[in-house]
């Protein structure tokens, strides 16, 4: 009688591969049902409940995955820290071209924040709680880190190139970049109806970009001139000329 040849089971590896795909997917799942749940409730309206269910997962795996609410809505914040983090780093920067490069880091970081609604009211959230959050987090500060480093290998280069001022701080012009960007776009709609002007359309945001790269170009720069260049004065005069008399009336009054 012929004896029947045993069949080897499957590597237990393929199996164990499976599971963490699978697992992955479930924490990724549930970590883009709860970046959009915490930036429509904040994080007291932001329910475990109203995250598994648009995650069409269970609470308990809410649990299982970040130990807590809070471990989930800080995890939520890396998140949103290392996708900007990443999208900087993909940008093509020729640091012997220093004034070039600053200038497209500072459209990407406008243009960041006005295409990415979601990460200005995470922040605008997280900041109502005194980033009592994001204090605990261990990866959130090797993502600013990143930022500013890529900001000071172009002031060493601009210095280098006798462009820029040596006294500049990398950190400091990183912050004047980043309220810029965040200010305008998180205060939009109250400065609209304040300002009496359209904010969000393509020529408003096209000239305040603008105005925002000749003021950081203007603060590096090692040998401006006023009488060589237009003063950001007279290019926000232009400005206003060019805005509805309704407009001009509120900017002309300080109000």
């Amino acid at each position: 009688m012929a004896t029947r040849k045993a069949i080897p089971p499957k590597p237990a590896t393929r199996r164990t591969g499976v599971r963490e795909a699978a697992a992955q997917a479930t924490r990724e799942s549930i970590l883009r049902a709860a970046t959009k749940v915490f930036a429509k409730y904040g994080y007291d309206g932001g329910s475990v409940e109203k995250i598994s269910k648009a995650a069409k997962s269970y609470d308990r795996m809410i649990y299982y995955y970040f130990g807590s609410k809070e471990g989930l809505f800080i995890a939520v914040l890396e998140g949103i820290y290392r996708r900007m983090d990443e999208a900087e780093a993909a940008i093509d920067l020729d640091a012997s071209r220093p004034v070039e490069a600053l200038t497209a880091v500072i459209r990407f970081v406008l243009g960041y924040y006005r295409k990415n609604p979601e990460f200005v009211t995470l922040l605008n959230t997280e900041n109502l709680h005194k980033g009592r959050h994001v204090a605990k987090s261990l990866r959130a500060r090797e993502y600013s880190s990143r930022a500013i480093a890529i900001i000071q290998k172009l002031l060493e280069s601009g210095v280098a190139q006798g462009l820029f001022r040596d006294d500049v701080a990398a950190r400091d012009l990183y912050l004047l970049i980043a309220s810029t960007g965040y200010f305008y776009t998180s205060n939009r709609h109250t400065l609209t109806a304040f300002l009496g002007e359209p904010l969000e359309t393509p020529e408003a945001v096209e000239h305040w970009e603008d105005f925002v790269i000749e003021t950081v170009l203007r603060t590096v720069d090692a040998g401006a001139s006023d009488e060589e260049t237009t003063s950001p004065h007279e290019e926000a005069t232009k400005w206003q000329k060019s805005q509805p008399a309704q407009s001009r009336a509120r900017s002309s009054s300080g109000t």
